[in-house]
């Protein structure tokens, strides 16, 4: 698959296959990738914490809110929830801005697991008093991102929005899911 096929592959991901189980070395290898994606002046402030346990995912699935657009939907069922997760904190002893690291360092995660068939769910809706507690960390960690891996079982459908602008993801009778885009055109204000 080509860069530009595994970019346009690779979308959010909220029903997965809960038979495959993720481990924690496709995890840390996961991690590997982002650790070797730019950093803001190299300060490489970010810290994961992984977890393929089923018991630990429960308690991070409870702090995550799935999907705003979809008002009536709280969540994958129990046999389609990820089975990984990886959650990005920031180490404030190392940095107290943390730019647009994580967001990188996320896309690197996706991307990475996309490209071995496996797909992915970035969340910033997250508990974080009720995450904070739940990985007992300190002070000197901010949770930044969670991003929720798994075995994809949705179908993801990429569409132009439409004239009146709604930019809102929904999924059909069917339970494709659909993700209205901007054209090129819409987002490109000029060029010289």
């Amino acid at each position: 698959m080509s860069f530009f096929e595994l970019v346009k592959n690779n979308r959010s991901c909220r029903r997965f296959d809960y038979s495959v189980k993720v481990d924690q070395k496709m995890l840390a290898e996961l991690v590997d990738l982002a650790r070797m994606s730019a950093s803001a002046g190299n300060m490489q402030p970010l810290k994961y914490v992984l977890s393929a346990d089923e018991q630990k995912n429960k308690e991070i699935f409870s702090c995550l809110k799935w999907a705003a657009y979809l008002t009536d939907w709280k969540g994958p069922e129990p046999l389609e929830r990820p089975t990984g997760y990886i959650v990005i904190l920031g180490d404030k002893t190392i940095a107290t801005n943390f730019w647009c690291d994580h967001g990188i360092a996320a896309q690197t995660i996706l991307l990475g697991a996309r490209d071995i068939g496996f797909a992915g769910c970035i969340f910033a809706a997250i508990n974080h008093p009720k995450l904070k507690n739940v990985l007992k960390l300190d002070d000197n960690f901010e949770i930044l991102l969670v991003i929720a891996v798994g075995k994809p079982v949705e179908e993801v459908k990429i569409e132009k929005v439409k004239a009146d602008g709604d930019i809102k993801y929904f999924r059909d009778k069917n339970l494709v899911h659909h993700v209205p885009k901007r054209g090129l055109d819409d987002v490109i204000l000029s060029s010289y």
